[in-house]
């Protein structure tokens, strides 16, 4: 779709606000769950209350197919957002006051509406397969991972987390709003090609070769991703003593995000997006494996920031595969979906972090950068098939 410059800069301060609360939410739920009062096994809360946010992105595929097919997208997105804000407010406020199925019951239907903050927004912009314009939807992600964890860290060490965490549901809010004023698209109209069902929508991650190994990889990155705001906590707090400190090093993988988001939008990517894509998730294992060797805290600050140069670098590689490579039928199906399978591994990371969060962070990034790797393995073995 396109948007004039009015438009775009809409859409822009939307995308911040609702993957400013998306990213900053994951953190804020960790240091909830982690404050004095939170009792013995606070990790393992927090690794569950991040899994319970990421897991329900695996309704993404039935989303999806909602937004391919309605009339105005925009009220959909809106109504969305308000439900994640309303929802999230009600798990920040239960934690502690009542028993943790309430809490994490709240927090899971926050999550049921992430994968329309993320992919489902991001499909809007698709259409035109402009690298430049997917350079500045990538940005967003990198302005929202950096803006949204620092947020919840100042807020948190100023208010406390609760405070933080209703803030970023009222960014969301804010961005529902800005939504509903964005350009229409054109009325959808019924095509000979339109997937039939959620499962023939589904059809083109596997079937075509470059979606397929693209999803891989994405898929099997993910869960570092989701562990890293409990890993962070871990080496914040191994290094520095204090969960806060995890919070800090979760921002600089924020403006190292968006180091590399404005990178990308300065000068494109350029040549095949799949192969592009294999060689930015080998950086980001390497990198990953290079931060577990961190002696000290300003050089986990330095690790941490260059995971975030490179998993920004990949995702810009992985929007240029999907609008590439996806039939327009089904594009939004292919951002959602795919977009909602990374968060559902991505909670498997959460849950797995807050799980083994004894065994230290460096341990978990090691364990990470090798999941990472294997998936660039795998792309590159089933590339090499007759």
């Amino acid at each position: 779709m396109a948007f004039g410059a009015d438009g775009l800069a809409r859409y822009l301060a939307a995308a911040i606000l609702v993957r400013g609360s998306d990213s900053g939410a994951a953190v804020g739920l960790v240091l909830l769950a982690l404050r004095p009062d939170g009792g013995r096994g606070a990790a393992a809360t927090g690794g569950l209350l991040a899994a319970a946010l990421s897991a329900p992105h695996l309704l993404g595929p039935w989303l999806a197919r909602r937004l391919d097919a309605a009339g105005d997208d925009r009220r959909l997105l809106a109504g969305a957002f308000a439900i994640y804000a309303a929802a999230l407010t009600a798990g920040t406020l239960a934690l502690g006051r009542a028993p943790l199925p309430v809490a994490l019951l709240a927090v899971a239907a926050a999550g049921c509406c992430g994968p329309l903050l993320t992919g489902g927004l991001s499909s809007r912009l698709a259409a035109g397969g402009d690298r430049r314009v997917q350079g500045w939807d990538a940005l967003t992600y990198g302005v929202g991972g950096t803006a949204g964890p620092a947020a919840v860290a100042a807020a948190s060490a100023s208010w406390g987390p609760v405070a933080a965490l209703l803030g970023l549901a009222a960014a969301t809010v804010l961005a529902a709003a800005l939504t509903l004023t964005l350009p229409s698209r054109p009325a959808a109209r019924p095509r000979p090609d339109a997937p039939a069902d959620v499962r023939a929508g589904m059809a083109p991650l596997w079937r075509r070769p470059e979606l397929r190994r693209v999803t891989v990889m994405t898929l099997l990155a993910a869960p570092q991703l989701g562990a890293l705001p409990v890993i962070a906590a871990a080496v914040g707090d191994r290094l520095r003593g204090t969960a806060e400190a995890g919070a800090t090093l979760t921002t600089a993988f924020g403006l190292g995000g968006l180091a590399g988001a404005l990178l990308v939008t300065a000068v494109p990517l350029r040549g095949e997006p799949e192969r592009a894509a294999t060689r930015l998730f080998a950086a980001l294992a390497a990198v990953t494996a290079l931060c577990a060797l961190a002696p000290s805290y300003p050089v986990a600050l330095a690790g941490f920031a260059l995971i975030g140069v490179a998993n920004s670098l990949s995702f810009t590689a992985v929007l240029a595969a999907r609008a590439a490579y996806s039939p327009p039928a089904a594009r939004a199906q292919v951002f959602v979906t795919s977009a909602g399978l990374k968060m559902a591994t991505a909670s498997v990371g959460a849950a797995v972090a807050g799980a083994f969060a004894g065994i230290g962070g460096a341990a978990l990034l090691l364990l990470a950068a090798t999941v990472t790797g294997s998936s660039v393995a795998l792309s590159m073995a089933d590339r090499a098939r007759p």
